[in-house]
């Protein structure tokens, strides 16, 4: 169902149109993904299921960052190449890179606020901002007549602003969490919620073939 557009009515489709998706991977992940058997996705065809036929996909963008594996889990840097060489094979993807920054540093305990402990934190910095800036840049060089965006990342919200009232162009949301942004929302020309039988129906096949040869999905996937 189409959600709200800014001046409160439904979106209207007109002649098909040129339309850029901007996926932010890691709020897609912890959203949609995380503890599921779906994480072998195909965000093309994701896209496909959930778009109005009148949408021409002209460039899929996914952002994302190398992640640093936890002495628990050593092989999840090779799980996470592994999915980006799958999403590699899809025609108009990009991967955008941002990076991971790991530091010591010290955090009161939950038990006792009084103590603190020094903990390693590792957090991911720039696909929101990598991912603004190539909204707006596409949206002023006049690329797409239609943006979507894959995130439920309430700091997008000035961006997806200026698209729409300074560009006057749509930006449509894909929502990988349970419940949308209340922020967001408002500013939607549509809204789709990605739902797990979605997710089911838009997943690569076991087995995939690239320039490099045959390799497959990931064991637990």
């Amino acid at each position: 169902m189409e959600g709200p557009s800014v001046q409160g009515g439904p979106f209207a489709f007109g002649p098909l149109m040129r339309t850029y998706i901007y996926i932010d991977g890691f709020n897609l992940y912890y959203g949609a993904l995380k503890g599921t058997p779906y994480k072998w996705l195909n965000v093309a065809e994701l896209c496909r299921q959930l778009l109005h036929p009148k949408h021409d996909i002209q460039a899929i963008k996914y952002f994302t960052a190398y992640v640093h594996p936890r002495p628990h889990d050593p092989g999840q840097l090779v799980r996470q190449q592994t999915y980006l060489r799958a999403l590699r094979t899809l025609p108009h993807l990009s991967i955008v890179l941002g990076h991971f920054l790991t530091n010591k540093t010290m955090m009161p305990l939950v038990s006792n606020p009084r103590q603190s402990v020094e903990v390693m934190k590792t957090e991911e910095k720039g696909s929101d901002v990598n991912l603004a800036t190539h909204l707006l840049d596409d949206g002023y060089q006049g690329h797409y007549e239609c943006a979507v965006v894959v995130s439920n990342d309430s700091d997008l919200l000035l961006p997806i602003q200026v698209v729409r009232h300074t560009l006057r162009l749509p930006v449509g949301l894909m929502n990988p969490h349970k419940k949308p942004s209340q922020v967001l929302l408002p500013h939607a020309a549509f809204f789709k919620q990605i739902r797990p039988k979605i997710l089911a129906a838009s997943q690569f096949p076991p087995t995939l073939t690239d320039q490099h040869g045959t390799f497959h999905r990931p064991r637990g996937w």
